[in-house]
């Protein structure tokens, strides 16, 4: 059975993490398909040709309305089908937050979560998105079937996904309300893909930029492949690849037999 290859990675600026060596890496790597968050530009402003020239010939990208804010984007080297950009909700399609395309009888759906960090009023538009975000994914599921939701979801699910559990639990990222949507989520039909592999602890996926704290591994895990419970004898191989420096994040891997 084909086996797919598949990237998640936040760039925190596509611009900024081809400086770093982005393109050498999937040069390198050679994955099937990378789905980027957060590519903070325009389509007109990205370097496709940069990826084009490296065989990633298909492609989509969702920016924002805001410059230098948010989107998705999904490069490939397998031809993508029925591509359709948002939730149909204007005031986060406006955001550039939900990327969905088909590869086979597989529909991804790149999404990046929004973050409440910033304070009380993001934090309630976080927890809006996710109330919104729930049924809209279960009717994809319940209506195509063979889901992979991937992407950056800026929630620590458990205690074992974040470094200091006690210290963090009032924070954004890992407050009570948050975590138990992700419970919901999964529970309504998705596999955590990574935790079906790895049960072990200190597996993370982002890293703040101050306190040295990447090298010292003091990291959420926020970044999360999911499918469908249908899928669930389909996932080869899930992995963080925390090697990766092209961001304060780093790719998380999944390979799924299709």
């Amino acid at each position: 059975m084909p086996q797919l290859k598949i990237i998640s990675y936040n760039l925190n600026g596509i611009r900024s993490a081809l400086t770093k060596g982005l393109a050498d890496w999937i040069k390198a790597t050679a994955y099937d398909v990378y789905l980027f968050q957060e590519i903070k530009a325009d389509r007109a402003d990205i370097p496709v040709e940069i990826f084009e020239d490296l065989g990633y010939v298909y492609h989509a990208w969702n920016s924002a309305e805001k410059k230098g804010y948010s989107g998705v984007g999904i490069i490939s080297r397998i031809p993508l089908d029925a591509v359709h950009f948002g939730m149909g909700i204007p005031k986060y399609d406006k955001e550039g937050r939900v990327l969905e395309a088909k590869i086979g009888a597989l529909t991804i759906i790149n999404t990046y979560f929004p973050s409440g960090s910033s304070g009380e009023e993001r934090q309630a538009v976080k927890m809006e998105f996710l109330g919104d975000y729930l049924p809209w994914i279960n009717q994809k599921k319940y209506t195509l079937g063979n889901l992979l939701v991937c992407g950056d979801y800026n929630i620590c699910h458990k205690e074992i996904d974040i470094h200091d559990p006690k210290g963090n639990k009032k924070n954004s990222g890992f407050l009570p309300e948050e975590r138990e949507w992700m419970t919901d989520f999964f529970n309504s039909g998705f596999i955590d893909t990574f935790r079906h592999i790895n049960p072990d602890p200190h597996h993370y996926s982002w890293w703040s930029y101050r306190f040295n704290s990447r090298d010292k591994n003091k990291g959420w895990r926020i970044d999360y492949h999911a499918v469908s419970e249908n899928l669930k004898d389909n996932i080869v191989d899930a992995a963080i690849l925390p090697d990766a420096k092209h961001s304060d994040h780093c790719p998380v891997y999944l390979e799924l037999s299709i």
